[in-house]
């Protein structure tokens, strides 16, 4: 894995309180697959949960560039697009123990709370076959609100959208 940058505050704030995104894979006829993922502030990136038996694993495996859309809740207010490529800890690249953390990170992160039956979730974790992603952004777009805006460098202005 690369060497986290940190996130503005702001973004790691917008990613927490809307944690709903769309992630866009490709298939291998190179048409984009899009899956709902719940994503959450993770090493400088958006970290989201997938398992090892979904397309969208099988298709970032093969090709890891990818895109996040992380609306908010309300789709209207603002929006952040990370482009980038995934990385993946999943049980055919891993430490057993390194995968186990990661797991029960994306649970807390995710959840919001900690698992009254860690030894249960480790279990059922692994039946799922989870696989800890992260996409740090190598470019992202941004259409935030003007509070926001400022603190991050950025503008209302989005590329390709406004003249």
């Amino acid at each position: 894995m690369a060497t986290p940058t940190l996130l503005p505050p702001q973004i790691e704030q917008f990613l927490h309180d809307n944690p709903q995104g769309v992630l866009t894979s490709f298939r291998r006829n190179g048409m984009p697959q899009l899956s709902i993922v719940t994503v959450y502030p993770r090493d400088g990136g958006v970290g989201i949960s997938i398992t090892e038996t979904r397309a969208k694993f099988k298709n970032l495996v093969r090709d890891p560039r990818c895109s996040v859309l992380v609306s908010h809740v309300d789709w209207w207010s603002g929006f952040l697009v990370f482009e980038g490529k995934a990385e993946l800890v999943h049980s055919g690249n891993s430490d057993p123990e390194i995968l186990r953390v990661a797991r029960r990170h994306i649970f807390s992160a995710t959840t919001r709370r900690r698992s009254a039956d860690w030894e249960q979730y480790d279990r059922i974790a692994a039946t799922d076959k989870r696989v800890a992603m992260v996409v740090r952004p190598e470019h992202f777009c941004l259409g935030l609100p003007q509070t926001i805006l400022p603190a991050v460098g950025g503008s209302r202005r989005v590329p390709g959208r406004n003249a």
